[in-house]
C-alpha cells in the first residue's frame, strides 16, 4: 500500500482532498488569537483515478505530540468514483492535527477548508509526497487587510528540523516536527518589513506545507511547492482582469540561485482582450508580483508591460522568457474586491501536464455550490478532448488548438445536488491542464478553486 501526504489546514472538521495514490495529511489547528476567524472546518474529497474499487485508510495524528488519534477510518471507493469525508469520524472531539490516508489504488482529492460560520473558504489540492525544501511565492503580513499563515508537515519517518527563510531577510526555525506532526507559523507573530515577500522552507526530513491568505471575509489557499515542481516557464490557464471587477495577481517565485529577467506572455480567449507582455527581474529566493499593476487602470508597473490598462482580459498566461533559465514557481490570485477570492498554483508543463486529468470534486446545486472548469491544452499539437462525469452523468466534447482552453460550467447541467467527479482525456500524447473553480452566489466568499490532477 502506498502512503502520501497531504495537508489540511483548520480546526476539528476538515474539508481536504488528496493527490494520487496514498495519503495525504491534515495540518495543525491555527491559534484563533493569530487568525482572521475564530474557527475553521474541513472536508475531504478523495477521487478514484482507476476503473476497480480502491481501498482507503485515514489515520488521524495529533499535532502536539505526533501521536494517532482514534482509530483508523477505512473505507473502499469504487472504480471512477469519488467520496466525501466530512467531518472526519474517526477523531476525538476537539482534534487537532493531521491525517495521513493509505490506499490501494491511485487517488486524487482536494481540500476545502472553511470558516467554522461557513462565510468564507478556500481550496487546494493535496501533495503525494514531501521534498526537503518547499517554496511558498506569495506571504503577506498587513497587506490590505491580508496576512498569511501556514502549516509545515512531517511526511517523513524521523523527526523533522525546518528552518524557514524569507526573501526579506527575516528567519523562522529551527523547529521540530514529529512524523506526521505539523507546525504552524504565523506571519502576525514575526517582524517583517514589508508586506509582501516569498518563504523557503528546508529540512532534513521530507515536509509538506499548505499556505492561507486571508482578510476579515476573505479566504484564500494554496499548497507549497516541492523544488522539482518548478518549471523555467510555468502556466497559468486563467487570468482576470478588469472582468465585472474580478482582478488577478500572479506572484512569480526564482526557486534559483541567480536574478533572472522574466517575461510573463498573456493569451485572450477570443474576444476577451488583447495579447500582451509583462518583464520583471527576479533575485533569487524572493517573488515578484505580475498582471495586477500591468492592467490597472491607472498603476505603474514595477517592470515593462505591453498590456491595454484598464481593459477586459480573460485568458491564461505562461512564461515566454527567463533570461537565466532559473527554476520558478507561481500563485494565481483571483479576486472581487471585498467579496471573495481565491488561489491556484502555476502548473509545470513537463511534470504537471498530462494526457488526463482527474477533478476529484464537481457540484451542481449542492446546497447552493455549483463547479466550473477550465481545461487547457499546453501542448503544441490540436488534442480532441473528451471529458466525463461520475455516473455518466454528463459528456462533454471540444477539439482544442495549442493553447486554447474547454471552458464548461456545470450549474444545472448535471442534477440538483450532484456530488461527484470528472475526468478529461485527450488522446495520446495531449498536454493537459486545469483549474476548477467552486461558487456559491451570495455576498459571501464563497469561491474556492482547485487545480486538476495529472492521472
Amino acid at each position: 500500500m502506498m502512503r502520501n501526504t497531504l495537508q489540511v489546514l483548520g480546526r476539528l472538521t476538515l474539508i481536504l482532498a488528496i493527490v494520487l495514490a496514498g495519503g495525504f495529511a491534515l495540518a495543525a489547528q491555527p491559534a484563533a488569537a493569530q487568525t482572521q476567524f475564530p474557527g475553521y472546518t474541513a472536508g475531504v474529497q478523495i477521487a478514484n483515478l482507476t476503473s476497480t474499487s480502491a481501498v482507503v485508510t485515514l489515520t488521524a495524528y495529533n499535532n502536539s505530540d505526533g501521536n494517532q488519534n482514534g482509530s483508523p477510518l477505512n473505507d473502499t471507493i469504487p472504480g471512477n468514483s469519488s467520496k466525501t469525508y466530512f467531518p472526519i469520524s474517526n477523531v476525538s472531539a476537539g482534534f487537532s492535527g493531521s491525517i495521513v490516508v493509505g490506499s490501494d489504488k491511485n487517488v486524487a482529492g482536494i481540500v476545502n477548508i472553511l470558516s467554522s460560520d461557513f462565510k468564507a473558504g478556500g481550496s487546494y489540492v493535496g501533495r503525494s509526497q514531501g521534498s526537503t525544501k518547499v517554496l511558498l511565492p506569495l506571504l503577506n503580513k498587513n497587506n490590505g487587510g491580508f496576512t498569511t499563515w501556514y502549516s509545515i508537515q512531517n511526511a517523513g519517518t524521523q523527526n523533522a528540523t525546518v528552518n524557514v527563510a524569507y526573501s526579506n531577510g527575516v528567519t523562522a526555525g529551527p523547529f521540530t516536527i514529529k512524523p506526521g506532526a505539523a507546525r504552524v507559523v504565523y506571519q502576525s507573530q514575526e517582524a517583517h518589513p514589508n508586506a509582501v515577500f516569498a518563504g523557503t522552507i528546508t529540512s532534513d526530513q521530507p515536509v509538506v506545507a499548505a499556505v492561507i491568505q486571508e482578510s476579515n471575509k476573505i479566504i484564500f489557499a494554496y499548497t507549497g511547492f516541492r523544488d522539482t515542481d518548478a518549471s523555467t516557464n510555468p502556466v497559468f490557464p486563467l487570468v482576470n482582469a478588469n472582468n465585472a471587477n474580478y482582478i488577478t495577481g500572479i506572484q512569480i517565485q526564482n526557486a534559483g540561485t541567480t536574478a533572472t529577467d522574466v517575461t510573463l506572455g498573456y493569451t485572450p480567449t477570443p474576444g476577451n482582450g488583447t495579447a500582451c507582455t509583462e518583464t520583471q527581474t527576479i533575485q533569487p529566493g524572493a517573488s515578484a508580483t505580475f498582471a495586477l499593476a500591468a492592467f490597472h487602470p491607472s498603476a505603474t508597473p514595477p517592470g515593462t508591460s505591453t498590456c491595454v490598462k484598464g481593459a477586459k482580459f480573460v485568458g491564461s498566461a505562461q512564461v515566454t522568457a527567463n533570461s537565466a533559465n532559473q527554476p520558478l514557481v507561481g500563485i494565481g490570485n483571483q479576486l472581487l474586491p471585498n467579496v471573495n477570492g481565491e488561489a491556484y498554483v502555476s502548473f509545470n508543463t513537463v511534470n504537471d501536464a498530462g494526457e488526463t486529468v482527474v477533478m476529484p470534486l464537481i457540484m451542481d446545486r449542492n446546497s447552493g455550490y455549483f463547479t466550473g472548469f477550465n481545461v487547457q491544452n499546453v501542448g503544441t499539437n490540436s488534442v480532441t478532448v473528451n471529458c466525463t462525469f461520475q455516473n455518466n452523468a454528463r459528456t462533454v466534447t471540444k477539439t482544442l488548438a495549442p493553447g486554447e482552453a474547454l471552458n464548461d460550467i456545470q450549474l444545472n447541467q448535471l442534477a440538483n445536488g450532484y456530488v461527484g467527479s470528472a475526468i478529461c482525456n485527450g488522446g495520446a500524447g495531449a498536454k493537459l491542464v486545469a483549474v476548477v473553480n467552486q461558487l456559491k452566489q451570495g455576498t459571501n466568499d464563497n469561491f474556492l478553486v482547485y487545480e486538476g490532477v495529472k492521472q
